[in-house]
């Protein structure tokens, strides 16, 4: 599956995500895929997806066709996703299904975002969680956590936690693999806003 963490600390978030893509017990590395990075770019937001390789394409193609999503906080990414679900679904061909028991159709993606205002997470049922230290996604996220709870005080940077969270998942989710892709931005400070950076 892949390993994927976001980053607070500071005045600074960074995103990062592993390379690596399987299909089964086949494994893509980045030295055969062109395109490995699984962290895609909206304007002045990160967002990385796990899950299905196809979310990538997806999300890349419902970026470039609506220009009015919004990312700046929690509240604002659960609205953005739930706009997208009914375009997933009649666009994109989503299968929403996941338990029988479900409260609510799933969109079937996991995401973790960073950008000037934050780090924040995105679930199936577009559940939407901002941390204040540091997240992971993925098969390798328990070991991403623990590497990066265990050194999150010593590390100085954002990026710096950020590498040791995708490092210990690659070295130990047998779904991840180094080369990692990393972005790394300011905060916004409090009272600040994008223009007066």
């Amino acid at each position: 599956m892949t390993t994927l963490v976001v980053v607070r600390k500071g005045d600074s978030v960074a995103i990062a995500a592993d390379s690596l893509t399987t299909f089964g017990d086949t494994r893509l590395a980045a030295e055969h895929d062109r395109t490995y990075d699984k962290i895609v770019r909206y304007r002045d937001t990160y967002i990385g997806l796990c899950g299905s390789a196809a979310h990538q394409l997806v999300f890349e193609s419902l970026l470039a066709k609506h220009g009015d999503l919004d990312f700046a906080h929690k509240s604002a990414i659960f609205e953005t996703f739930r706009k997208l679900h009914p375009i997933l679904k009649e666009q994109h061909f989503l299968n929403p299904k996941e338990e029988e028991d479900d409260p609510y159709e799933s969109t079937q993606i996991t995401a973790l975002i960073a950008n000037a205002n934050g780090i924040f997470g995105v679930f199936s049922m577009r559940e939407v969680f901002e941390y204040t230290q540091f997240w992971a996604a993925g098969s390798g996220r328990e070991f991403a956590l623990g590497a990066m709870h265990a050194r999150y005080a010593q590390t100085k940077t954002a990026e710096g936690v950020a590498r040791l969270g995708i490092e210990a998942g690659a070295k130990f989710d047998r779904n991840s693999a180094l080369p990692m892709t990393i972005y790394a931005l300011p905060l916004t400070k409090p009272g600040q806003t994008r223009e007066s950076r």
